[in-house]
Protein backbone atom coordinates (compact mmCIF):
# COMPACT_ATOMS: atom_id res chain seq x y z
CA UNK A 1 0.00 0.00 0.00
CA UNK A 2 1.57 3.68 -0.93
CA UNK A 3 1.15 6.54 1.58
CA UNK A 4 2.17 9.87 1.34
CA UNK A 5 6.04 10.29 2.47
CA UNK A 6 6.83 13.11 5.01
CA UNK A 7 8.40 16.06 3.20
CA UNK A 8 11.85 16.18 3.95
CA UNK A 9 14.16 19.56 3.17
CA UNK A 10 17.14 19.23 1.98
CA UNK A 11 18.91 21.43 4.96
CA UNK A 12 17.06 18.90 7.51
CA UNK A 13 18.48 15.62 5.64
CA UNK A 14 22.05 17.01 5.76
CA UNK A 15 21.87 17.72 9.29
CA UNK A 16 20.93 14.21 9.82
CA UNK A 17 23.74 13.09 7.61
CA UNK A 18 26.24 15.02 9.89
CA UNK A 19 24.46 14.02 13.06
CA UNK A 20 24.89 10.11 11.64
CA UNK A 21 28.50 10.59 10.98
CA UNK A 22 29.59 12.19 13.72
CA UNK A 23 28.34 9.75 16.15
CA UNK A 24 30.57 7.22 13.64
CA UNK A 25 33.31 9.16 13.39
CA UNK A 26 33.21 10.36 16.96
CA UNK A 27 36.30 7.98 18.04
CA UNK A 28 38.15 8.31 14.76
CA UNK A 29 41.42 10.21 14.59
CA UNK A 30 40.02 12.26 12.02
CA UNK A 31 42.58 15.79 10.77
CA UNK A 32 40.13 17.56 8.57
CA UNK A 33 41.37 21.01 7.44
CA UNK A 34 37.63 22.29 6.91
CA UNK A 35 33.97 21.48 8.44
CA UNK A 36 32.18 18.60 7.03
CA UNK A 37 29.66 19.61 4.07
CA UNK A 38 28.22 19.06 0.28
CA UNK A 39 31.86 18.46 -0.97
CA UNK A 40 33.15 15.93 1.34
CA UNK A 41 34.19 13.22 0.68
CA UNK A 42 33.39 9.71 2.68
CA UNK A 43 36.30 7.77 1.53
CA UNK A 44 39.40 10.22 0.45
CA UNK A 45 38.12 12.71 3.41
CA UNK A 46 37.03 11.03 6.38
CA UNK A 47 38.71 7.57 5.68
CA UNK A 48 35.73 5.63 5.32
CA UNK A 49 36.14 1.49 3.81
CA UNK A 50 33.75 -0.27 2.26
CA UNK A 51 32.39 -1.21 5.70
CA UNK A 52 31.91 2.04 6.50
CA UNK A 53 30.19 2.54 3.54
CA UNK A 54 27.44 0.01 4.28
CA UNK A 55 27.20 0.89 8.17
CA UNK A 56 26.65 4.08 7.05
CA UNK A 57 23.65 3.23 4.48
CA UNK A 58 22.35 1.17 7.75
CA UNK A 59 22.30 4.30 9.93
CA UNK A 60 20.71 6.29 7.34
CA UNK A 61 18.15 3.87 6.84
CA UNK A 62 17.16 3.09 10.76
CA UNK A 63 17.21 7.13 10.94
CA UNK A 64 14.66 7.86 8.80
CA UNK A 65 12.80 4.34 9.06
CA UNK A 66 13.13 3.24 5.88
CA UNK A 67 14.24 0.16 4.44
CA UNK A 68 14.81 -0.79 0.81
CA UNK A 69 15.86 2.67 -0.77
CA UNK A 70 17.95 2.06 -4.10
CA UNK A 71 21.55 2.83 -2.47
CA UNK A 72 22.81 1.16 -5.66
CA UNK A 73 22.19 4.45 -7.66
CA UNK A 74 24.92 6.12 -5.07
CA UNK A 75 27.05 3.58 -4.89
CA UNK A 76 27.18 1.93 -8.10
CA UNK A 77 28.00 3.02 -11.83
CA UNK A 78 28.25 1.39 -15.06
CA UNK A 79 27.36 -2.00 -12.36
CA UNK A 80 30.87 -1.20 -10.64
CA UNK A 81 31.17 0.49 -7.30
CA UNK A 82 32.11 4.34 -6.99
CA UNK A 83 35.64 5.06 -6.14
CA UNK A 84 34.12 7.81 -4.11
CA UNK A 85 30.97 9.36 -2.39
CA UNK A 86 30.41 12.83 -1.62
CA UNK A 87 28.05 14.25 1.27
CA UNK A 88 26.22 16.41 -0.84
CA UNK A 89 25.77 13.72 -3.52
CA UNK A 90 24.41 11.64 -0.59
CA UNK A 91 22.09 14.29 0.56
CA UNK A 92 20.53 14.99 -2.86
CA UNK A 93 19.69 10.96 -3.25
CA UNK A 94 18.08 10.97 0.21
CA UNK A 95 16.15 14.31 -0.61
CA UNK A 96 14.79 12.50 -3.80
CA UNK A 97 14.17 9.26 -2.31
CA UNK A 98 12.71 10.09 1.48
CA UNK A 99 10.20 12.44 -0.89
CA UNK A 100 8.66 9.85 -2.74
CA UNK A 101 5.61 7.92 -1.69
CA UNK A 102 6.05 4.93 0.61
CA UNK A 103 5.10 1.29 -0.17
CA UNK A 104 4.47 0.31 3.30
CA UNK A 105 5.95 -2.98 2.82
CA UNK A 106 9.50 -1.01 3.08
CA UNK A 107 8.96 0.28 6.37
CA UNK A 108 9.87 -1.64 9.69
CA UNK A 109 7.25 -3.32 11.85
CA UNK A 110 5.16 -0.73 14.25
CA UNK A 111 7.09 2.24 11.96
Amino acid sequence: MMTPALQYERDQIMENLLEIIEQMTSDWDLDLDEAIGDDTRLISDLAFESIDVVEFILAIEEHFSRRKMPFEKLIMQGGRYVDEILLGDTADFLMKELNKPVDSSSRPPGA
